[in-house]
């Protein structure tokens, strides 16, 4: 994504970077504190980015000096977001069991 010759990055977890693709903006995956580390290095001393959008449980994994460091700095701007909650939903199962019920003729349970 840019406007006006900056553009916005993200780091995130493999999760999460489909939609980020989708949506036309470049991704850069990590799933601990050197690779974010790393990719934040990397995308920083592009002149032309101008916002990296990092998910938060990568952040807090992070050595609390280098967060220090990324709340301190102008540019890139490094924002945090909510990474997706993967919960299971009773009633999400609850319908998926009965969708079961119907197919094979009687009811299953969940181990």
């Amino acid at each position: 994504m840019s406007a006006l010759g900056h553009v916005v990055r993200v780091v995130c977890q493999p999760p999460s970077a489909a939609g980020f693709q989708l949506s036309g903006i470049e991704v850069t995956t990590a799933e601990d504190a050197p690779r974010t580390l790393d990719a934040l290095r990397q995308l920083g001393a592009d002149p032309k980015t101008a916002i990296i959008l990092v998910d938060e449980a990568l952040i807090a994994a992070l050595p609390p000096e280098a967060r220090r460091r990324l709340e301190r700095q102008v540019k890139p701007m490094v924002v945090p977001f909510p990474g997706p909650a993967w919960s299971v939903s009773a009633a999400a199962e609850e319908a998926v069991l009965e969708i079961l019920r119907q197919a094979i003729g009687y009811r299953v349970r969940p181990r």
